[in-house]
């Protein structure tokens, strides 16, 4: 008499959402990456706008009366996104590459055959904790940045127009950066190199393609970090010392470029490691 195999247990959604949430919390280097990269951001945007408050007499007419379009980008400065971008990125990447590097991901598939579902909960939770971070991130800099301007009477309130916007584009940059790092890990899986393609991606490409051409600038405008940095010039081209692009993307654009990469990579990141072996 043989006796039928038990079947194997069904592993439900919110489990898997439990148990990626359950590895990402119980890594210190998260807690220690997450909170020592979000007082660097905040110290940076503070010291930017320490230098406009200290500066502030001795600016003219022209840029005292446009100061509310500088306030903003005080707010959150290209620095300060840079840093949360690869911070982001690394964060995403280690979450897969980590389990990869360990030989943790074979047990973890053992467990769980699904892989789609697996990685779709690493993804999810991933956003999710990115999300809140960015948001945490970009609202205490944006309060304690006009803060710091209102010595000057030139600090702004959320409730100026366009100041919701910065704040939510900077806290956004971060679950996109941390998708894209994931989607990385999931097709390269050795750490060192997916570094250097996400950053190379993220930050360095933004920088060498230019606007020369229109081909070349539409390529420039569908980079996430461009699109962020379109996204925070809420009054474009009144800022004295910034340039107006030859071909500029729009704002809604800007927010279409953040939808699509996130989306495409999460899908790359479930489906590749769906197809590949481990």
């Amino acid at each position: 008499m043989t006796t039928a195999p038990l079947p194997m247990p069904v592993s439900h959604f919110t489990d898997l959402l439990a148990t990626e949430w359950l590895k990402l919390r119980s890594l210190r280097s998260t807690y220690w990456a997450l909170g020592v990269s979000a007082l660097v951001l905040i110290a940076v945007n503070a010291n930017a706008a320490r230098a406009d408050y200290v500066n502030y007499p001795h600016y003219n007419n022209v840029t005292r009366s446009q100061f509310a379009d500088t306030a903003l980008f005080d707010a959150f400065t290209n620095g300060a996104a840079m840093i949360l971008v690869l911070t982001a990125a690394s964060i995403g990447a280690v979450t897969v590459v980590g389990e990869y590097s360990t030989g943790l991901i074979r047990t973890t598939f053992a467990a769980v055959p699904d892989r789609r579902s697996l990685m779709s909960a690493k993804a999810a939770v991933v956003t999710a904790v990115m999300t809140v971070y960015g948001a945490v991130v970009a609202s205490v800099s944006f309060a304690a940045s006009q803060a710091i301007l209102s010595g000057r009477g030139v600090g702004l309130s959320i409730s100026y127009p366009g100041a919701w916007r910065v704040v939510v584009a900077s806290a956004l940059l971060a679950p996109v950066s941390a998708l894209v790092g994931m989607a990385m890990g999931a097709l390269v899986r050795h750490s060192a190199t997916t570094m250097v393609l996400a950053t190379g991606l993220l930050l360095l490409l933004p920088i060498f393609v230019t606007e020369r051409y229109h081909w070349t600038a539409c390529v420039r405008n569908a980079l996430p970090f461009n699109a962020w940095g379109r996204l925070v010039q809420v009054n474009y081209g009144r800022v004295p010392y910034r340039l107006a692009e030859r071909y500029p993307t729009t704002v809604g654009g800007a927010w279409v470029v953040f939808v699509v990469w996130a989306l495409v990579a999460a899908v790359v990141t479930v489906l590749v490691v769906n197809r590949r072996d481990v």
